[in-house]
């Protein structure tokens, strides 16, 4: 693609010099026309020019084959969720503040940290130049935009208010990182206490207590108490599988989890994971509370754009991350379409709580569903931060009490024969 130089005025008068590609002169006037700017002169460079201004400023010339390889990685590959929140709040105010969209790309695309981020905005910008809608330009990178953002994106561009959408979208991700970074500060402490536990206790059967027994063994020690013949076997087995035989327990172990993460991708699979996690005793209640957060903080969101309630029905399904609560929500947008109420379904299903039921239903005949939701979303994130703080004091104690409690259980089963010898050598 051809580099060329032009000189433009801005709107203020305040002349501007610059190099970018473009297929050719008019689509970099019409470009720059879009963007604000008043193209005075429009020069294309050849040679060393061309290749000297793309390096100095980084415009795209012919792409080498790493180069090329690097964007398709930046094009499909995911992108952080703060990046996607940044990315939208500053596109809302800007197009809040009456900046073009071709604009906006651009500035977006300068200042985006992320490479990744970087290089999809580029594609972005390319195809809304074409003449392609922002939401259809979204579906070229379906690994970083979901079907929330672009169904919001779309009802944004249908309804004109694409300023709001984004910021209603912006808000959105900046609640569900924060959801998400409660739930790791809460649970780093326990995870860390946990892994300091299984070192401890894995250093002690490996190192120190076949030394003991060694030892006991040269005293003479034949008949070992029932507790330190237990923990003789299982330092024996650790010993020769987890050490000395790695080679084969660990390929084993990988392949379980292989096999395991396979099956839980399968239909039927992904359905018993998902009850069993909602039937665990403490944590299944704490995921449905995240479920049921999610839920209504998704739907609140779309309807409040404008998007269909079919339409968010079915793309709030793809999001709680449950396929029995998907499962729940897609028979409540089947209900719909027969012309039932969402309440119903939802009762049916068992899962959602009368509070949450009822809430909706309020919303439903006072025409305020998207408030109630909003609502229910608010009343649910504060009950996981508070399930996740009386769960991590309890955890705590209990974690360190089964520690001492093991620890405990090794020094005693270790000083039973020591009692044996000594009462052997009083006689």
């Amino acid at each position: 693609m051809p580099v060329f130089q032009y000189t433009a005025k801005t709107q203020s008068g305040k002349i501007t010099q610059g190099t970018t590609e473009a297929e050719d002169e008019k689509v970099l006037r019409q470009r720059l026309s879009a963007q604000g700017y008043f193209p005075t002169e429009v020069k294309v460079l050849t040679g060393r020019a061309a290749a000297k201004v793309a390096k100095a400023k980084g415009v795209k010339g012919p792409a080498t084959e790493k180069e090329k390889k690097r964007r398709r990685v930046g094009n499909f590959g995911k992108v952080k969720m703060k990046d996607l929140a940044l990315f939208c709040r500053q596109f809302s105010t800007m197009m809040n503040a009456g900046v073009s969209l071709i604009r906006c790309l651009t500035v977006l695309e300068q200042q985006a940290a992320s490479y990744k981020l970087k290089d999809i905005i580029r594609d972005l910008q390319a195809q809304v130049e074409a003449g392609e809608a922002l939401s259809k330009a979204l579906l070229r990178h379906p690994r970083a935009f979901n079907n929330l953002f672009v169904g919001l994106v779309r009802a944004g561009e249908v309804g004109g208010v694409l300023d709001e959408t984004l910021d209603r979208l912006a808000g959105f991700l900046e609640k569900d990182i924060e959801l998400r970074r409660k739930i790791k500060s809460s649970m780093t402490y326990p995870v860390l206490v946990l892994i300091v536990a299984f070192g401890i206790v894995t250093f002690l059967m490996t190192f120190i207590l076949p030394k003991f027994i060694q030892l006991f063994t040269d005293l003479g020690v034949k008949d070992f108490p029932a507790p330190t013949l237990f923990l003789k076997n299982t330092s024996e087995f650790m010993v020769n599988w987890m050490i000395k035989k790695f080679w084969v327990t660990w390929p084993i172990c990988f392949g379980i989890w292989m096999l395991f993460q396979k099956w839980k991708r399968t239909k039927s699979g992904r359905r018993i994971w998902d009850w069993i996690r909602l039937k665990v005793p403490v944590f299944g209640i704490l995921g449905l509370k995240i479920s049921l957060s999610r839920f209504a903080r998704t739907l609140s969101t779309m309807l409040g754009s404008g998007v269909p309630v079919l339409g968010a029905l079915e793309t709030t399904a793809g999001t709680v991350d449950n396929d029995i609560i998907s499962t729940a929500i897609m028979n409540a947008r089947a209900a719909i379409r027969e012309g039932e109420v969402i309440a119903k379904p939802l009762e049916a299903s068992g899962w959602f709580p009368p509070m949450v039921v009822q809430m909706v239903a309020i919303g439903e005949e006072t025409g305020a569903l998207d408030q109630m939701l909003e609502k229910i979303a608010e009343f649910y994130e504060g009950e996981v931060e508070a399930a996740l703080e009386s769960l991590t004091a309890a955890l705590e104690p209990i974690m360190i009490v089964i520690l001492g409690l093991i620890v405990g259980f090794i020094v005693i089963s270790m000083f039973l024969p020591l009692v044996a010898i000594i009462d052997s050598l009083s006689q």
